[in-house]
């Protein structure tokens, strides 16, 4: 009998014990954070290795899509919006996401370590860039020698009647690197001189592609023999032991740069902030350096195979007026050229 009270009363104590002890339930879970990114695959897998060991406490839910794609979806959402961080979409972009009134000015920790090229003029800044991507084309030297074809060295010689059907490109509608392309030729040469020469290079096209990395990953598959493309795919593709050589083009490459931004809805999230800090510091200047010659922070070393000083290499890119005039430029494009 005595042993059957103590059991209950066993019972009853270990009973209120639980009581008083809380489950672990919403107090332990991550801080959600939702980023649109036009970043490549691979690199978001390198880039959050880093991440989940900075952040224990976030959980980042990341939609990537090409440049244009990501883009558009985001503009559409303005009234729902579910994005809390824009990360390494084009400068570009961001600027006419800024001008639509969808980003939230923010100034992320260590932001005076930032380079002036590499943020908004505004104070605090709309988005913060991280790193430049340049125009380059990936050339098939065993294509080439198949069909006895030179090789390029400006974006001239891709209007040369040799180069036909062997040229890929990517489509500025819906890739940053195909907008980059084709803003720096209209930039350089003028737009009555450049849109004869895009004129006289459609003849070359073999395709238009949705995705920027495509048309060298064409032309190292050996598909086409030129792929006009940016330099880090250019590199990765050689590095995978492809038989393509990267060419900057001789009267510069065209460049963008990646850059972050915080959303309306973002504003509401600390824990996007946070990101965002993160994504800036020297660990995250670190990483995007093992890709680009140039990153928001002055420094870092670059990677083997890539011009030492980048000014020496590219067209000078005016983003206030790529994105003043994407909208008319990119409807010329298709009426032109979209097949």
């Amino acid at each position: 009998m005595l042993r059957g009270t103590h059991t209950v009363l066993s019972l009853v104590l270990a009973a209120l014990m639980l009581a008083a002890v809380p489950l672990a339930g919403p107090a332990s879970a991550k801080d959600v954070v939702v980023v649109y990114t036009a970043i490549e695959n691979e690199q978001i897998t390198e880039y959050m290795k880093a991440i989940n060991k900075s952040l224990p406490n976030i959980e980042l839910k990341i939609l990537r899509f090409s440049t244009g794609d990501i883009s558009a979806r985001f503009m559409a959402e303005k009234d729902n919006m579910q994005a809390d961080v824009i990360w390494g979409v084009a400068a570009t972009n961001q600027l006419i996401f800024k001008n639509a009134g969808l980003l939230e000015p923010y100034a992320p920790k260590g932001l005076e370590r930032i380079q002036p090229l590499f943020r908004d003029k505004a104070n605090p800044p709309a988005w913060v860039g991280i790193d430049i991507f340049m125009s380059a084309f990936c050339f098939n030297t065993e294509v080439a020698k198949k069909h006895n074809l030179p090789a390029p060295t400006s974006w001239a010689d891709l209007a040369k009647p040799v180069y036909k059907g062997q040229v890929v490109m990517p489509n500025p509608a819906s890739s940053g690197t195909g907008y980059l392309s084709v803003a720096s030729v209209l930039q350089r040469m003028g737009e009555a001189e450049g849109w004869k020469y895009l004129d006289a290079i459609h003849p070359n096209m073999a395709e238009y592609t949705k995705s920027g990395s495509k048309p060298c990953k064409d032309a190292a598959a050996g598909e086409r023999a030129i792929g006009v493309s940016f330099e880090y795919v250019a590199l990765e593709m050689k590095k995978k032991g492809a038989p393509v050589v990267m060419v900057l083009p001789k009267e510069g490459s065209g460049y963008e740069m990646e850059a972050n931004a915080l959303t309306r809805k973002g504003a509401k999230n600390p824990a996007a902030k946070q990101f965002l800090d993160w994504a800036i510091t020297d660990e995250a200047m670190a990483l995007y350096a093992k890709y680009f010659a140039a990153v928001g922070v002055a420094g870092f070393p670059v990677p083997e195979g890539l011009p030492k000083d980048i000014s020496k290499v590219v067209y000078p890119n005016d983003f206030d007026w790529s994105a003043k005039n994407r909208d008319r430029i990119l409807t010329e494009w298709q009426k032109r050229y979209a097949k």
